[in-house]
């Protein structure tokens, strides 16, 4: 799929960042075409995708594969909107925050009676999580929820994961396991399990309380960054340094149209152990 012509089945124009496609889509039309799947029961893999994101991509061959294969790729990071309204035009005014994303999903779900599964992260956080949400919205279902394996899951590990979340008779599940693996995981899951599958990173640390989120003046600033790195500077350090620079001076190749897309190699393969 070349990532620098639309629109999209789901009707959404994707442009590329660094040879990354990330879709032309703002925050009030993404949790439409989602609560349409979730109707629907058709599998829509979904992510929302940072500078880091955007920079892994450029990196591996394989994980551009897989947002490539990725029905909805949204603006998450400031600085990804910034650059397609820069190299394209494309008058977005907001980004697609993956923790108001999740939000405006779960009333979505709720007003329709739609059930959700949560999977990722620990059962601690999970508990918190799904009592934060029902308490926010009354009237949604928590259908089920799954703790990350925290390492490969195979053949048998990713239909089990599948099975649990039919029985479930949840019509949306939210993946919270982190870039690059919640990509994968969404990518590779959605169609086993038949649903629209939502990464949506730190949203469920965020919303179980379990670590702060930027003040919104830092977000509307682009400087949620620099807020998550006075908080885990071990973690993120490296992170920040090296990508955050290398991404500005790529995009102003792009700009002046050098060629700026990553490496070429193998993709990611269709079948065979996945992060879980």
């Amino acid at each position: 799929m070349a990532p620098d012509v639309g629109p999209e089945p789901n009707g959404v124009v994707r442009k590329p960042i660094l040879g990354v496609g990330v879709d032309l889509i703002g925050p009030d039309e993404a949790p439409a075409v989602l609560l349409g799947a979730a109707r629907e029961g058709r599998p829509l893999p979904a992510t929302a995708l940072a500078v880091h994101g955007v920079m892994t991509g450029w990196r591996e061959p394989a994980f551009r594969d897989v947002l490539d294969r990725t029905g909805l790729v949204l603006a998450d990071g400031q600085p990804v909107r910034w650059a397609l309204n820069w190299l394209f035009s494309a008058g977005l005014d907001r980004r697609v925050y993956g923790p108001d994303l999740m939000l405006d999903l779960c009333e979505g779900m709720a007003a329709e009676g739609l059930p959700v599964f949560l999977y990722g992260s620990t059962d601690e956080v999970l508990g918190r999580l799904a009592g934060n949400l029902v308490t926010r919205y009354p009237g949604l279902v928590i259908a089920g929820t799954m703790p990350s394996a925290f390492g490969p899951l195979g053949r048998d590990g990713q239909q089990e994961v599948a099975r649990r979340v039919k029985d479930s008779g949840a019509k949306l599940c939210f993946v919270g396991t982190g870039c690059p693996r919640q990509e994968v995981f969404a990518c590779r899951m959605a169609p086993l399990a038949g649903i629209p599958m939502v990464a949506v990173g730190a949203a469920f640390d965020f919303h179980a309380g379990t670590s702060p989120m930027a003040p919104r003046w830092m977000q509307d600033a682009g400087l949620e960054w620099l807020f998550r790195l006075m908080h885990e500077p071990g973690r993120l350090l490296r992170r920040y340094a090296l990508l955050n620079p290398v991404y500005l001076v790529l995009l102003a190749g792009q700009k002046a149209g050098l060629q700026v897309t990553g490496r070429p190699g193998p993709g990611a393969p269709e079948e065979g152990p996945i992060p879980g």
